[in-house]
Parts: structure tokens; sequence; C-alpha cells
């Protein structure tokens, strides 16, 4: 089938989209160009739909290159018949692939091979064509010395070895099995004799069952971990009757090559030949497949739930530019505190020891209150590491000794600022700062804008997924950075302000014409306009189409830089300007009037409607960001450790993480807590994402507390009349409302047992 087609089919739309759209991403173009200014040529596919397009694109281009080796392997040997041919040809899946080529791909010496080489394949093969013959007395024909067949037995054990490769090796077969295998087969799990305590974290798998084709994803990386770390036993069973289940595997083997009990010679012989073939080559080569396919899926969940936590933490709202003091907590080596100005330039810095054992509690206050003073500070950040609810309630009892400062505390995830303050680009940044002050410029930044600074550091580090660390690094990577490019382009970039690590991530740009872009800014002062980005060296006409659009120019020399319009649709507004009448800084904004224009009036031959509809909303809200305003979490007074809580106690926290099986909260007490799936609301959730997002501030009630293994079960039920008198609460910050639960008529599941809800948790790298 041709890929086109095949992608079309998948994606439900019609094959010219998607043959526009692989012309595109041939061309260079990326895809966020695609998604806001090629609309009319893939009639408005979005991101998610090319994002697909472009990953199946690229698997169905290797499936064909690799389709090509097979075929021209096959052929050498002469053995490509025209069936063989067509089922190559239609393959279309690696697996499917590889096991056609099964028979054929050069391998080592296996004792069928060696039982061809001593002339016994017309021997295995007469005696499954003509199972009336008498096993022994056909194979006195075949005995070969020099080859070390030297009776009848070694005559008919090479024989059936052949068979056994043969029917193992043959892929309709394999096929059939692998589905039964998938439907029916028992993954197992019990903990490794002598490791009882090793293995603590992964108590809920010490005897553990579950059909392999309905574990989550987290459990099933939770059990593959164990088994890594030899703490864990998996293995699979065939069905929960396993008999039963070997039985009617080796009856697939039977009816594939027409082998029957009928009290023929050589019945026996040949069934004895299909239960070794099961037992000793098929069973063990589809477990280990099934294993395989049951990672690649977990891992593949993994990274899309990673994925979409890491996009809703980029998009995350912003403060804005407002004067920031961003304090890194920490008892002995003291509290790090650096202001950053509402640019995002480093002000001042400073080191204070409130805490034990220094106890300078009243020095660091003062110190403290003068750079607020000082600097005009709206925001105070704190990182929610250790000594955070300590130095939380330093900046409280700060507020209430200063009323007059009017500045608001926030509490903001710290994960990757140690990441950022040891890398090459904070060094560069800040060349005479100490490590640990260039954390707390991190987490005040990071409040400012948090996707111009977690850009800065790795996605994996920032920590929003689950087992992470055990997945395919290289398709995490991909993933992610498609992710961080898609944010980037959707905010669009402050072409003035903007750093390399954020530059980078613009479609067209790199690394290196982000730093191209930087030094020709430092030398020549700010951008005035987008024209003058084709002066930056190396930056050709292609780069230029593919970033002008998404950097912006704020006061620039002309209003529509500061937009999302692309420089090659000016002329689209210069027609509008010309019909209305209107100047441009009359237009911008004016959404009263725009609203009354007839998009299909300014449409052409190469500005169709999509484009034109587009640019009278970006000429509406010019420069619109779409993240949410900003809102933050307050956390409850005196309640700063595990130890602190108890059930029934009602709290206000953040989202951290969302998992398929439900969503951790941050509630200050340095352990995120968890609302199951079946927590989450008044009615059944099929996935957290319904009604929570990272960055949520939610309000939960404690249901239980494990000290020793440091679990915090949450719920979210019932608490929806909390919210909605919350919203309607002054708070000290703007806001909108938290995302709350959506009411429905149906009965949320049972819950699973509280060690199944904090798989995820178990045996938690850091």
């Amino acid at each position: 089938m041709d890929l086109i087609k095949r992608i079309a089919d998948e994606l439900a739309v019609a094959e010219q989209r998607v043959r526009a759209a692989v012309d595109l991403l041939d061309g260079g173009a990326s895809v966020p160009f695609i998604a806001r200014y090629r609309k009319e040529a893939t009639s408005g596919l979005d991101d998610t739909q090319l994002r697909h397009l472009e990953s199946r694109l690229s698997y169905l281009r290797e499936l064909d290159e690799r389709r090509e080796t097979v075929l021209n392997s096959i052929r050498e040997q002469n053995a490509l018949t025209p069936a063989l041919e067509r089922s190559v040809l239609a393959a279309d899946t690696k697996t499917a692939l590889e096991d056609l080529y099964l028979p054929f791909k050069p391998k080592r010496s296996t004792k069928a091979q060696m039982a061809r080489e001593a002339g016994l394949e017309p021997l295995a093969a007469s005696l499954l064509d003509d199972p009336r013959l008498e096993p022994a007395a056909a194979a006195i024909g075949y005995l070969n010395p020099g080859h070390g067949i030297t009776d009848v037995s070694a005559a008919l054990d090479g024989a059936r070895h052949i068979l056994m490769e043969r029917f193992a090796e043959d892929a309709e077969l394999l096929g059939e099995l692998r589905a039964k295998l998938w439907r029916e087969g028992v993954l197992r799990s019990s903990v490794a004799p002598g490791k009882e305590q090793a293995a603590a974290n992964f108590k809920d798998y010490f005897d553990y069952t579950e059909a392999i084709g309905n574990i989550p994803s987290h459990r099933a990386l939770a059990l593959f971990r164990g088994s890594e770390e030899d703490v864990l036993r998996i293995d699979l069973a065939v069905a929960l009757d396993e008999d039963a289940g070997h039985a009617a595997c080796e009856r697939l083997i039977i009816r594939r090559f027409g082998i029957g009990q009928n009290n023929r010679p050589a019945d026996g012989w040949l069934l004895e030949a299909v239960r070794q073939a099961w037992k000793i080559k098929l069973l063990t080569r589809i477990a280990l497949d099934l294993k395989q396919r049951l990672r690649e899926a977990a891992e593949a969940e993994a990274i899309r739930v990673f994925a979409c936590n890491l996009k809703d933490l980029l998009l995350a709202a912003p403060a804005g530019p407002r004067t920031t003091l961003g304090l890194d907590p920490g008892l002995r080596s003291g509290v790090k505190a650096a202001v950053v100005g509402n640019t995002g330039t480093l002000l001042e810095t400073a080191t204070v020891y409130p805490h034990a054992p220094h106890q300078r509690w009243d020095e660091a206050i003062a110190l403290l209150a003068g750079l607020i003073e000082k600097h005009a500070v709206e925001l105070v950040s704190i990182g929610n590491g250790a000594a955070s609810r300590e130095t939380d309630r330093l900046i409280a009892d700060l507020i209430e000794r200063h009323p007059g400062l009017a500045v608001t505390k926030v509490m903001v995830s710290e994960a990757g600022a140690s990441v950022y303050s040891a890398s090459a680009l904070a060094a560069r940044e800040f060349p005479q700062l100490d490590v640990a002050l260039r954390g707390a410029v991190s987490i005040a930044r990071r409040v400012q804008d948090p996707l111009a600074e977690l850009v800065k550091i790795e996605p994996k580090a920032i920590g929003v997924g689950q087992y992470q660390h055990d997945v395919n690094q290289a398709l995490l990577s991909r993933e992610l950075e498609a992710v961080v490019e898609d944010c980037v382009n959707s905010v669009g970039v402050d072409l003035n302000t903007a750093s390399v690590p954020l530059l980078k991530h613009v479609s067209g740009l790199s690394q290196s014409l982000g730093q191209n872009i930087v030094a020709f800014r430092d030398a020549n002062g700010p951008f005035r306009s987008r024209e003058e980005l084709r002066t930056v060296p190396r930056l050709g006409p292609k780069t230029f189409e593919q970033a002008a659009g998404f950097l912006r120019i704020r006061n620039g020399d002309n209003p529509l830089d500061a937009s999302a319009v692309h420089p090659e649709s000016y002329s689209v507004v210069e027609k509008i300007l010309r019909a209305t009448g209107k100047d441009i800084r009359e237009l911008l904004g004016n959404g009263e009037f725009l609203k009354r224009l007839d998009a299909k009036r300014f449409t052409d031959e190469t500005f169709g409607l999509p484009t034109v509809a587009d640019i009278l909303s970006e000429l509406e809200k010019p420069g619109r960001d779409p993240r949410p305003t900003f809102v933050s979490a307050r956390f409850k007074d005196g309640v700063d450790a595990i130890a602190d809580l108890e059930p029934g106690m009602q709290l206000e926290g953040v989202v951290t993480n969302v998992a398929n099986f439900g969503a951790f909260i941050d509630i200050g007490v340095h352990q995120d807590g968890l609302v199951h799936i079946s927590r989450l609301a008044d009615r059944f959730v099929k996935d957290p994402r319904e009604v929570v997002k990272v960055g949520d501030v939610v309000s939960v009630k404690v249901l239980a507390i494990d000290l020793s293994r440091r679990r915090i079960g949450l719920t979210m039920r019932c608490e929806l009349d909390h919210e909605r008198s919350r919203e309607n609460a002054p708070r000290a910050v703007e806001k909108t409302s938290p995302r709350a639960a959506k009411t429905g008529g149906q009965t949320a599941k049972p819950a699973n047992t509280m060690a199944d809800a904090f798989a995820r948790a178990s045996g938690k790298k850091p």
C-alpha cells in the first residue's frame, strides 16, 4: 500500500492533504510552520495530526527501506517466489516483515542446519507429507556417518529439528500465536528469593498476576524495573490454565501443517515434533516478543504522558514582567536569594541564614525586606525543595512585619534548577556567580516566564514523567523536543530579549543561528523590524520564511511585527487597510470593527480563507499569549511535613504530575500526594487530563497517610462546592479559577488498591 494512502487512512483525511504535508516536510518546513501558515495546502491539518504524520512517515520509509533489503537478500538466494514477494510487499509492520524474512535470514549453525547438511531434509519432508510412512524404516536410507548420522535415532532426531525450525519460522503461524497469547497470556511476577528487603518498593508485585494485554504502562514499567534490578522474577504463562493453554497452542501448529492423530505410523513422531517446537522454540521466542511488545507499548504511553505533562508545564501561566525575588531554600547552607528585574536581568544576590543551625531569623527578614524595597519587588518565588515550608513561613512573617511592601509569595517547582545552575549555559551567563545563586535566579525567572526559563533545561530533567529513565531515550528526546518546539512557536518569541536556548526552538532556527541572532543584536542593538533578520549571517530566505512569523518585535517600526501575522501576508493587511480606509493602529485591537469584516473579500489565489481568517483574528488581539492567567496555591499554615497530616484535612495544592492512574499533588509537605483516578471527580473519569493538568491549583482532602512508605492518599471528590466557593473568594494575585472537575451522571469506578495506585511512585528514580 502506498504510504500516502496508508497515512491518510490512519488520519481519516484525503490523500491530497497528506501529500501536501509530506511535500512541505520534505522541503524543510517545520510542523509549527505548516500548521500555522500553510493551512490552504493541507486543508487545515493541525499540529497533532502533523506530528503523527511526521512520525508515521519516518516509520513507513524505514519499513520500505528494510523491505527492499529483504527482497534483495531473498533474490540473491534464488528463493523469491511471486507469492512470497506479494507477502513481503504487503507487510505493514516491521515485525510482520521480519517474520517473513526469518527463514531466509543468515543465521549461525543450528541443529536443523546441520541436519540439512547431512541430507535429512527429504526425510523430514516425506514424513510430514505422508504420515503413513514408518519413521524408522524411512530413516534407514538416510544414515550418513560422515555427518554424525550413524543410526536411525540420529536421523529421526535431525529430521525432527528440521521440522521444528520450519514450524518456528512460519510467519502466518507466528502471527496467529502472538495474537492468541496477547489475548490470553498472563504475566506473573514474584520476589526473587532473599530479596524481600531490597525489593520493598516493589512489594505490590511479590505475588502478582495480570493478563498481559491489560497491563497499564506504569505497572509494566515497574515490573521491568524490578526484573532489571534482579529483585523480581517475571514470566509469561500461556493462560490461567497453563495445560489447556499449551494444548491450544499446539493445536494451532497441528492445524497449520495438517498434522493429525489418526493412528498412522508417523503421527506420534510428528506430534512430538510439534510439542518440542512449541516448548523449545516458539514459546520462548513469542514470550520474548510479547514482553518486548508490552515494554514498547508501555514506553510509548509513558513518553506520551511525559509529553502531555511537559506541554502543560511549559504553557503554564506566566506572572509576566514583574520584578521577582527568587529564593532557593536551604538549612545549613542558607537560603540563596536573587532579585531579577522585569526583563529577567539579575539585579542583586544575597544569602541569608534564618534556619537551624544558624537561626538568624530577624537578620534574614531585615536583609530580604531591604532587597524588596530597594528593587520594588512584586513577587517572591520560593523553590519547593528542602526547607521550602520554613522559608515560606519566613516570607509570611516578613509580609506581616512589613505590610507596606505589598509583595506576593509563590511556591514553585524547582525541578531542574540545579541542572541549569551547573550547566555551561549558566556558567556563560553568570561566570562569577555561585552555582546555588544561579539556582535562585532560575527559580525567579520561571515564575516570570516558565517557558523561556524551562527551555534552558533538558526536558528529561524537569521530572514530570513516569519512569522516564527506563524508556527508550532516543524516542523520549525526540518526542519532548517536538513538544518544546510546538510550545515555543505557539506562544511566539520576543526577538529582542530571547536567549539562544529559546531561539533554537523557533521554527527554522538552530543553536548556531540563535547564537548569530544574539551576536547581531548585541553588536547592532535591538531589531527594529523583522526584515532586519535577513542581514543576520547564515540566515537565508528559507529560514526567514520558516521563522519570521513566530518572532515578535515590540515597539518596532511596523506594528505587525509584534503579531503572528507572517511578513508574507502583510499585503493582505494592506488590502484590508485600503478597503476600510483605516490606519493600521486604528485597526489593531478593534475587535468590534474586525468582526464585521467578511474574510472572503480579501482572499485571492495565494491567500485563502483560512489565512485571511487567521489574520483578522490576530489583528483583533495582536500578539496574544495563549497561556492562562497566573495563579498560585496557598499551602496550609502548620502543615509542613507528612507527620502533620491527618485524614479529612482540607488542603490546597498544585498538580505536579499527571499519570494514567491519577494526579500527583504538591500540598507543601515535601512529598507529593496522589489523587487516584477514581477520586478525581464525582463521575467516571477515563483520562485524568479530563479533570486536571500540570500546574493546576486544586482543593483536596487527605484520605490516608503511610508514613513508613511516605505515601499520601488524597481525594478531589465531593469538593466541587468548595471549589466554587473558592473561585469567588478574594485572592492576593490575579487568577482564573482552577480547573474544577466537571460533574456528571456516572458513578466512579471502584478504586484499585492504594498500593496499586502508587505503582508509579514505587522505585521512583530521582
